[in-house]
């Protein structure tokens, strides 16, 4: 089967920097639904596009087709104080935008002078990136992975019933 439209796609994947260094790899097969669900990066899901299971791809990414440009506004120093005792850098915060209630998550990036920087872009924001996949099964999704827009069962979401 090829991969199309509301395909429910499982692979293995690998992704490297500009350099080549690897940054990350998968240590259980991911599965996602194929189709403009916003799942899986969209440049990643072209490249999938008909595709069948056994075969691999390579995909080079500039920023803007992987995680975005460093947004400046998204970097902010905030008073030592603020942030628990135990505080380092690289830890993750979330906060809540108190006019929309939106969630935000930030990581601490320097802690100097009794000043924290935290940063709310993505780790990989910036960066050019190189994706390889092997694509480990290829199958219909159901009536309702359509309907929610992702896949459900084994490695997919699970609801609450």
């Amino acid at each position: 089967m090829q991969i199309s439209q509301d395909s429910v796609v499982s692979l293995n994947y690998t992704m490297f920097d500009e350099q080549g260094n690897l940054i990350d790899k998968n240590h259980d097969p991911i599965v996602y639904l194929h189709g403009g669900y916003d799942n899986i990066l969209p440049a990643v899901e072209a490249a999938l596009e008909g595709q069948t299971v056994g075969k691999t791809i390579s995909v080079s990414m500039e920023s803007d087709d992987a995680f975005g440009q460093i947004d400046p506004s998204l970097i902010h120093e905030e008073d030592v104080g603020l942030f628990p005792p135990d505080l380092e850098v690289g830890m993750m915060f979330e906060t809540r935008d108190p006019e929309t209630g939106e969630a935000a998550q930030f990581r601490v990036t320097a802690i100097d002078a009794g000043l924290v920087t935290v940063d709310g872009n993505h780790p990989l924001a910036g960066m050019k990136l190189r994706f390889e996949a092997e694509i480990l099964a290829v199958r219909p999704a159901t009536e309702e992975e359509i309907a929610h827009g992702h896949v459900h069962g084994e490695h997919g979401h699970h609801h609450d019933d």
